[in-house]
């Protein structure tokens, strides 16, 4: 039935949605607008009124909550054959307005009168357990039943001399077959006829005539409405039924002729599904077993938000919930909220997914409402679908949030008191503000635990949250190659790759690197980066973030003795002499080469101890001894070597100076003299370092920064490649191949709860410093919601990039179990999900495809392509394309 409040008068129409609340417009002002036709904009202003058996109605109520009250009419019918006309006298039963009778018996001549949106919530009653009855095949509609509704046109009046309703069903107002079957329906019989009306429309309808009629007689009848009343039923086709009764009727309706086509592919779809297209009649709807695989249109790169609404509508709370009466909790008074709009849009596309026949629905009107109040999505860009679904829940919420005035209430710190009061004080809060079906089926709460790093100020508080976005490893962790250089004079440099997390601190990278090399208890790392061969920052801060290093740094890593902080340390950088060729060279000058290295000396009284020092820390670099052999310039010590010595006992020339000590012999400093020399940088005057000279220094130095000269000889006799040579800290292997990553969703979750500081531009006030600290971060899942999303992490942006992971996540689609991971037990709650549904992400950042699964129940699952709909097998829903995952709670047997 239309809107009962609406008239013949074509000026004027309601707003695109179904709004009891809006004010009437001019029809002119929708034809300035090209985004919708005709026929959808009519579609959305239906309020349809439904005529079905009692008994089938009282059947599906069994399982709601809601206190449903309806308006119990006896029915009087006066059946003139000569003019073909039925007319219904409807008056109110005095013992009215009770609640739907669940126990009491129900005659076969009662029904309901109800809602679009309630009559699709209870045929997807119906339809669902008929379902779970049958495990073993796909239940469309019983073999040699079908189930049926047919449009019926009637005249309503009202008469206030009677104060009942007047409905006229005539043969001139509608089909022959339809008007046979009212005959059947509404003709006089010996049992009393009754109609529960459970819309509300015709208590509304009749306010409205008595207003609009100020002055009548008791005899006078009220003005005639034609409108259009959907009765549904159980009808047996046999053989020897009436052929037109069996085949699709030929009359065309308001849906239109275009409508009747499948949005399935035929290749794809099971044959059950097929009933569907054979057996949708022209003027109602036939075969409507069959629910909620209706496709969405493309607008134009809207498949993102295809995608996420497809999950929301086959969520069982959220649909039986949008089939109800739920205009009744928008709050059009929250200034965060978008007045009813947004939920009233969302209700509407809702229901037409979920209305028999499975025809593609085109979410115009959604989409128009929602691009009103986030410009971000308008027009015909691609988005991301985790974005728009975080939009939509937030917006759902504000519009249905039953809190008109929100109270203030102020946080309470813990101080040491249990956190389940805590926890419990922080929801109670939450909900003194926030209370909508959005709240009830999808919102949880962690417990967040900060501490300061300084003062050791710990922060407990708990936090709602919507969803969960888990990061996977590669967004969580970081690739890095230091070269770690020892002081003991005997180990090489080397280079170590560890993995630290990518918000994490100094100390995470210098703890794995300690283990990689595996560090010596009274060893110590100091970390440096080195730049143009010299230390340009020394990495000494344990709590400094590893994000302040680049990809392209180098850093290098000293092993120290752990000696007394108070012992000047002392920095070593290399010079050789570079002489320029060619015509017009300038003088030779001294060019700085290789990695510098480090010593803590502890005494510095003399220039002995730097000279043995640094070559202690040359020794590892000496060129093997053949080389030696060979290439030293000494024809009395060649020989000695070729004659007396054998080829493990050789021992280089350069070996008597790197075990020279600061005591060594006269012979030994004059060598020393003519291969290095040692000059304090930046000391004005005379600033180089000899053999027994006191160095001229003052005993409170902690840095000493010394330049070595080489000579020729001495580069010769050195690997100083092994000094050059310095990896940066990840190098990215552009045409390397990429193997397939494989992790757990249990891990992910792991990474999700662990450990990590704040970031640099995320820094904590601690009350107790009174200034800002990169705490450390701790989550815990608290509370579980019904409904958990999980949003994989999979897209990372930055200032100069963007990348996605392909990384494939191993994810349970019949038993995620949480209890290991939810600080809080709750024996009343189960902590174990099942899968329903499933966001995926096809393609790369930018020119990718989205498409939702969706279990249909008992394993049947299908993909929802845009309009195309077909079902897929289970093997099929794990995917390295996997965005979003949907799990609703299962009870524990």
């Amino acid at each position: 039935m239309d809107d009962l409040f609406s008239s013949e008068d074509d000026d004027y129409l309601f707003d695109l949605d179904y709004n009891p609340y809006a004010r009437k417009r001019p029809l002119s002002s929708r034809l300035d607008r090209d985004d919708y036709d005709e026929t959808d904009e009519e579609e959305a202003n239906r309020q349809k009124l439904y005529l079905v058996p009692y008994r089938w109605w009282k059947e599906a109520q069994r399982s709601v909550a809601d206190e449903i009250v309806g308006i119990l009419y006896n029915v009087l019918s006066n059946y003139d054959n000569a003019d073909s006309e039925i007319v219904l006298d409807l008056r109110k039963e005095e013992s009215s307005g009770t609640r739907v009778k669940m126990d009491e018996g129900v005659s076969s001549r009662e029904y309901a009168l109800v809602k679009e949106a309630l009559w699709l919530r209870t045929l997807k009653w119906h339809n669902d357990s008929k379902t779970s009855e049958e495990d073993d095949r796909y239940h469309c509609v019983a073999e040699g039943q079908s189930q049926e509704v047919f449009p019926l046109q009637i005249r309503l009046s009202f008469s206030p001399g009677t104060n009942s309703l007047l409905v006229k069903i005539s043969l001139k107002d509608n089909a022959v077959d339809f008007y046979r079957r009212a005959c059947s329906i509404f003709n006089s019989q010996s049992e009393l006829l009754q109609i529960w009306d459970f819309s509300g429309q015709t208590s509304q309808f009749v306010m409205n005539e008595i207003i609009n009629l100020p002055k009548f007689s008791p005899g006078k009848q009220g003005k005639e409405v034609l409108l259009e009343l959907h009765v549904h039923g159980f009808f047996v086709f046999t053989n020897k039924t009436d052929e037109r009764l069996a085949e699709p009727m030929k009359t065309e309706n308001s849906f239109g002729k275009s409508r009747v086509r499948m949005n399935m592919n035929s290749d794809n779809l099971s044959s059950q599904l097929m009933l569907t297209n054979t057996s949708l009649s022209g003027s109602g709807y036939r075969g409507i077993g069959v629910l909620g695989f209706a496709g969405l249109q493309n607008l134009g790169n809207t498949c993102f938000m295809n995608s996420a609404v497809q999950c929301l509508v086959h969520t069982t709370q959220l649909v039986d919930y949008c089939l109800g009466d739920y205009e009744k909790d928008i709050n059009h008074e929250n200034s965060l909220g978008m007045n009813g709009e947004l939920s009233l849009a969302f209700g509407e596309l809702l229901r037409k997914l979920w209305a028999p026949g499975a025809m593609p629905v085109a979410p115009r009107m959604f989409k128009f409402k929602l691009a009103k109040f986030a410009p971000q999505f308008d027009g015909y860009n691609q988005h991301d679908s985790q974005e728009f679904l975080a939009f939509l829940l937030d917006g759902l919420h504000e519009d249905l949030n039953c809190v008109k005035c929100k109270p203030y209430i102020e946080a309470k710190d813990a101080e040491g008191r249990p956190d389940e009061e805590v926890a419990d004080e922080h929801w109670l809060n939450h909900l003194a503000r926030n209370a909508s079906i959005i709240v009830d089926i999808f919102q949880g709460q962690y417990r967040s635990t900060l501490v300061c790093p300084v003062c050791k100020k710990v922060s407990v508080t708990f936090d709602p949250f919507m969803y969960l976005t888990l990061p996977l490893p590669s967004t969580t962790m970081r690739t890095m190659t230091l070269t770690v250089f020892s002081t003991d004079g005997i180990m090489l440099p080397m280079p170590f790759t560890i993995t630290v997390p990518k918000g994490g601190r100094l100390k995470d990278l210098i703890d794995s690197l300690s283990l990689a090399c595996s560090l010596k208890d009274d060893e110590t790392l100091l970390v440096a980066e080195i730049y143009k061969n010299q230390i340009f920052r020394l990495l000494d801060g344990p709590s400094d973030s590893v994000a302040l290093i680049r990809d392209d740094d180098k850093l290098v890593a000293y092993r120290l003795p752990k000696v007394s902080e108070t012992c000047p340390l002392v920095v070593f950088s290399h010079q050789q002499l570079e002489r320029p060729y060619g015509f017009g060279a300038m003088a030779p000058n001294w060019k700085l080469f290789g990695v510098p290295l480090i010593a803590r000396i502890e005494n510095l009284s003399s220039g002995s101890e730097i000279h043995y020092q640094f070559l202690k820390l040359l020794r590892p670099f000496l060129m093997p001894v053949e080389d030696v052999v060979n290439d030293y310039d000494g024809d009395e010590t060649r020989n000695t070597v070729n004659e007396n010595s054998k080829v493990e006992g050789i021992v280089s020339p350069l070996v008597s100076y790197c075990d020279a000590g600061p005591d060594s012999g006269e012979e030994n400093d004059v060598h020393l003299n003519a291969d290095f020399k040692f000059y304090l940088v930046d000391k004005p005057g005379s600033s180089e370092i000899k053999m027994n000279d006191p160095v001229p220094i003052s005993s409170l130095t902690k840095n000493l920064d010394v330049t070595v000269h080489w000579s020729d000889k001495m580069i010769e006799k050195y690997d100083t490649c092994l000094l050059s040579s310095l990896p940066e800290v990840f190098k990215p292997l552009l045409f390397a191949k990429r193997h397939e990553e494989s992790i757990s969703l249990y891990k992910c979750l792991e990474g999700f709860l662990q450990e990590e500081p704040l970031g640099p531009d995320d820094m904590w006030y601690c009350p107790r410093c009174k200034k800002h600290q990169q705490a450390i971060k701790k989550l815990d899942l608290w509370r579980l919601p019904e409904i958990l999303v999980i949003h994989l992490k999979r897209f990372s942006y930055s200032r100069f990039f963007k990348n996605k992971l392909e990384t494939y996540v191993d994810f349970p689609i019949h038993d995620l179990n949480l209890s290991n991971y939810i600080s809080h037990i709750d024996n009343q709650l189960s902590n174990c999900y099942q899968l329903y549904a499933v966001t995926n992400h096809y393609g790369r950042m930018g020119g990718g495809h989205y498409t939702a699964f969706i279990d249909h129940g008992h394993g049947r699952w299908y993909e929802f392509d845009d309009d195309r709909v077909f079902p897929i097998s289970e093997d099929r829903i794990k995917s390295s394309a996997a965005y979003v995952l949907f799990y609703r709670r299962v009870r524990e047997m």
